[in-house]
């Protein structure tokens, strides 16, 4: 018995597992829209920081010296040429004026005896019943009185013109500011009392570096009028990155370079019916001064960015995404510039970025939101 159980051991035969790794999968190919890299030409958009200003900026002074009496308009209100905005106290100069129009009494009262005396004398000296110093002297008197008379009607005219300035009136059509002087002030011809500005067109003024001015030279020139790129339009992004729906133009070019800053001044101006645009704002002005030919567009979406750089993803070869490296130049609508990295007619991948590797496989079909060329400028600031 005690033999028996090495044989029985020796004839069980435990049946090894088989050790067999299944290859996985392939992954499933990545459903991607593509859209064909658009050649094209497109203007080139040059930037500036500018400030606006009132097309014309009136300080409202007085003409003549006095107590003020009455504020004659709203603060921030749109007036018209001629609007009155302050009365400084009359009094005095309507007394001034009826003493000037005494003067001119008196002198017509003179003027009028020295016209008699002319008159009577003539005969008389022609019969030699009075001498001919006398006909001289009254003739001299007659000059003498119309002279008179003549000063004194033009210190009447300025006592009346003294008496109407006593009511402040806007020279011009625009939006009157806070004042700056009070009703019982003592104001004399010194005094800004407030400031009206046309503001409907609107002006806006930036600088050029004198790399640019050098750039454009002839085009500002052109003429002699020294309108940068004969009149070039304008484009202004506000504050809070909206676009002013108004085209503006450029108006002049300053004289000179200033040698502090580096920079020649441009103004432009700007339609603003709706006074949306008000003196001290700034804003980003644009403006497209030549054209790009032949550039490389693609969508900005396609585009990525990764630690200071650019990448695209294409279709290559076998339906597989190939990674691209390019150099991004200007924006245009939606569209951005590839300078550099692609060809005309190329795949570029714009939805599933990111879940693409190099070499995954795609299953691509062709995206049906074309992108937009747009107008001469982008419609949103970048």
């Amino acid at each position: 018995m005690k033999l028996a159980a090495p044989v029985l051991l020796s004839l069980i035969v435990v049946p090894a597992p088989a050790c067999h790794n299944a290859a996985p999968p392939a992954p499933a190919p990545i459903e991607v829209q593509v859209t064909p890299v658009i050649q094209r030409d497109v203007p080139l958009v040059s930037e500036w920081i500018g400030t606006l200003d009132g097309s014309v900026n009136a300080d409202i002074r007085p003409k003549v010296e006095g107590y003020v009496l009455r504020q004659l308009y709203k603060e921030g209100q749109v007036v018209r040429a001629g609007s009155p905005l302050f009365e400084i106290d009359p009094r005095e100069f309507q007394a001034a004026l009826e003493r000037a129009q005494g003067a001119v009494g008196q002198a017509e009262a003179a003027l009028a005896k020295a016209s008699k005396d002319v008159e009577r004398f003539t005969p008389l000296a022609a019969e030699r019943a009075v001498s001919q110093e006398e006909l001289d002297d009254a003739r001299a008197a007659e000059r003498n009185s119309q002279a008179a008379l003549a000063s004194a009607r033009a210190a009447a005219e300025q006592a009346a013109l003294n008496l109407a300035w006593t009511k402040v009136t806007s020279p011009i059509d625009g939006v009157v500011g806070i004042a700056k002087t009070q009703v019982g002030d003592l104001v004399n011809t010194q005094a800004v009392m407030t400031t009206v500005s046309t503001v409907n067109p609107i002006r806006v003024t930036y600088g050029i570096s004198e790399r640019e001015y050098l750039r454009y030279a002839e085009r500002i020139n052109r003429g002699g009028h020294g309108t940068l790129v004969d009149g070039a339009a304008l484009e202004l992004i506000l504050d809070d990155g909206s676009v002013y729906p108004q085209r503006g133009r450029v108006v002049l070019a300053d004289r000179e370079i200033d040698s502090g800053t580096g920079t020649m001044t441009i103004r432009g101006l700007f339609p603003n019916p709706q006074r949306i645009l008000r003196p001290g704002e700034y804003a980003k002005v644009r403006a497209a001064l030549e054209v790009q030919p032949g550039a490389l567009l693609v969508p900005q979406r396609a585009v990525m960015e990764l630690q200071g750089g650019y990448r695209v993803a294409i279709v290559g070869a076998d339906s597989r995404a190939e990674i691209r490296s390019v150099e991004a130049g200007a924006r245009f609508g939606d569209l951005w510039v590839v300078e550099k990295g692609l060809k005309a007619g190329e795949q570029v991948i714009v939805t599933g970025l990111q879940y693409i590797r190099a070499g995954s496989a795609l299953r691509v079909t062709v995206s049906t939101s074309q992108p937009g060329v747009g107008p001469a400028f982008p419609g949103k600031a970048s």
